[in-house]
């Protein structure tokens, strides 16, 4: 009975996970996918099982590091460019059950806010750059202006004092 209940909420785990969660096997054939994974890539289950990966995540030169390697891999961003998503993912290799799950958490919004943000600010800077620079322009025009009439001014005092001490 325990074992029952353990295995439901398994299930129910699987099921209800917000993170896409895909089961590959050796052979790098798509076992296993939850609904997550089906909403974040846009298809069907029935469409992928059997499936090889590279039909839906194209690259997966480090799924297939991961699993030489027996290694695992942490918060990895990966871009799917052909899907317009960016992942963070974690390759876990079981090699004694001959799979491969991966747990991809969608982070597309975070990185295209991320690069918003920095074409704002890169824009902010060139517009406060490009008034830096016209106010200095005009600072240097003033001066000169000022230069110009301040030496007027100056021949024009001694020519006066030339006058009164003759």
């Amino acid at each position: 009975m325990l074992e029952s209940s353990q295995t439901n909420l398994y299930k129910l785990l699987w099921e209800y996970d917000p993170n896409a969660l895909i089961a590959i096997d050796r052979h790098l054939v798509i076992r296993l996918v939850n609904p997550s994974f089906c909403q974040l890539f846009k298809i069907e289950n029935e469409q992928i099982i059997g499936k090889p990966v590279t039909e839906i995540l194209g690259d997966i030169r480090h799924i297939k590091e991961a699993w030489d390697k027996k290694q695992v891999i942490k918060n990895r961003e990966t871009e799917y460019i052909t899907h317009n998503i960016i992942v963070k993912e974690f390759i876990f290799p079981i090699p004694e059950e001959n799979f491969i799950l991966c747990i991809m958490t969608d982070i597309t919004s975070e990185i295209l806010q991320q690069k918003e943000l920095k074409e704002m600010q890169e824009e902010m800077i060139s517009k406060v750059n490009k008034v830096v620079h016209n106010q200095m322009k005009v600072a240097q025009e003033i001066a000169g202006l000022l230069g110009e009439t301040t030496a007027e001014t100056k021949v024009t005092l001694f020519k006066l004092l030339a006058l009164f001490n003759k």
